[in-house]
């Protein structure tokens, strides 16, 4: 909104109006504003949900050798983390932007699910929450509407980088003149860095082959969007676990959708440009502002949890935002730990359903998902059970240093996400 008034106020020729045609001005803007916001209303959220004694059912702390407390510690945090993105989005970005619109339904709508997942447990005190099927139902709609709206919209568009080659070497990367619609993908590792999903549908002949690549592009969006939502909502188990996580993974998509947009950077990493992208630089500014924010509560000791409200959402704008950029292959290494955390449950659940079947009660690991491993001793575990990894680790940690460790994970695969760019 604002962006638009000061637009006029530039071209009535009011000095310093002029500012805000810069993303880089608005997103600063935006980081400042969203930080603020989730720091002043968290206060205020945290203090009238402990005035009306609304807290999560206690968290199982019993595998905690430290003993650690959850007992009337306020869930639904995710609130302060959603407000505290939109208001600044709202005024410091272009909101003809499709992209932008993206990511403002796909924030609002996971909230929102998840907002109804924490609502049946607090209220209602139903401990499972929302049933599972709803929640993939929900996931699974997001990311039909933004495969979809990828597809039909105009202003989604692409123009694709080719390498010009001299005497064999590759002297310079150009754009296309003509933005084209296209379901390519950055694909790491490999020197022809552009994955065409209609190339990998080219069995179905020239007709149909197209058609299908955006069939198999909507269906990768769905995907990735389930995936990941699911994946943050498992890693938020600990105290700024997903809030410290998703604020560096955010640090990463601010990055690659402002190279994306800037045709200079584009060629010289070699990938896609996306115009209009820019405005995600804003978006992924106030995301990383409002998780900042939160976790001056959240942080151990935990003085409010994001809950579903918060998880659901921020997974899904991670998605949601590296699919719009056309980085969404990068995600298994970008978002290594929580594809980590989703693997370590499904590997402990098919191998219990396993061993049931044989009349066995067998597990891979102590606990899942994965983070809460680390803080079990082997002594606590049932003797009856037989654990693959029973004695790994044989000490256990503190909540505070599995965070921290899985931080500085989250960093080094933030890091290697780049560097795939230019390794090939």
């Amino acid at each position: 909104m604002l962006y638009y008034l000061f637009r006029l106020f530039d071209h009535i020729g009011i000095p310093g109006s002029g500012m805000w045609s810069y993303i880089s001005f608005r997103a600063l803007l935006a980081f400042i504003l969203a930080l603020v916001i989730s720091a002043w209303f968290g206060e205020h959220f945290i203090k009238w949900m402990k005035s009306h004694n609304i807290s999560e059912t206690q968290r199982d702390s019993k595998i905690d050798p430290y003993g650690v407390e959850k007992k009337g510690v306020p869930s639904m945090g995710g609130i302060i983390i959603i407000v505290s993105i939109l208001i600044p989005v709202l005024l410091m970005g272009r909101l003809r932007n499709i992209y932008l619109l993206l990511m403002i339904v796909t924030t609002i709508w996971l909230g929102a699910l998840g907002f109804a997942d924490d609502y049946i447990k607090i209220f209602r005190k139903k401990k499972d929450g929302l049933r599972g099927k709803f929640k993939i139902i929900g996931q699974l709609s997001i990311g039909l509407i933004v495969g979809l709206t990828l597809y039909f919209s105009p202003d989604a568009v692409i123009r694709q980088n080719v390498e010009v080659v001299k005497d064999g070497q590759v002297t310079n990367v150009v754009h296309k003149s003509e933005p084209v619609k296209s379901p390519q993908t950055t694909i790491p590792f490999f020197k022809n860095n552009n994955l065409n999903y209609s190339e990998l549908m080219s069995w179905l002949g020239d007709d149909a082959k197209e058609a299908a690549g955006w069939v198999l592009f909507v269906l990768v969006t769905i995907l990735v969007v389930t995936a990941v939502s699911n994946g943050c909502n498992l890693n938020d188990g600990m105290d700024g676990m997903a809030a410290g996580n998703s604020a560096i993974i955010g640090v990463v998509l601010g990055i690659l959708a402002y190279v994306s947009s800037h045709i200079e950077y584009a060629g010289y990493l070699n990938i896609m440009y996306v115009p209009g992208s820019e405005e995600l630089v804003v978006f992924c500014s106030a995301f990383v502002g409002a998780l900042i924010g939160f976790l001056w509560y959240n942080a151990f000791p935990a003085q409010i949890f994001m809950g579903d409200t918060g998880s659901l959402s921020i997974g899904g704008i991670i998605a949601v935002m590296a699919i719009i950029i056309h980085k969404e292959l990068l995600v298994p290494i970008l978002c290594g730990v929580f594809l980590v955390e989703s693997l370590s449950v499904i590997l402990q659940v098919e191998y219990f359903k396993l061993g049931k079947r044989k009349g066995r009660r067998q597990r891979i690991f102590k606990r899942t998902p994965i983070h809460d491993n680390f803080r079990v001793l082997p002594s606590q575990i049932d003797k009856d059970s037989t654990i693959v990894f029973k004695n790994w680790p044989r000490n256990a940690f503190h909540e505070a240093k599995i965070t921290v460790r899985f931080w500085i994970i989250t960093i080094l695969l933030a890091a290697a996400t780049i560097i795939t760019l230019k390794i090939r």
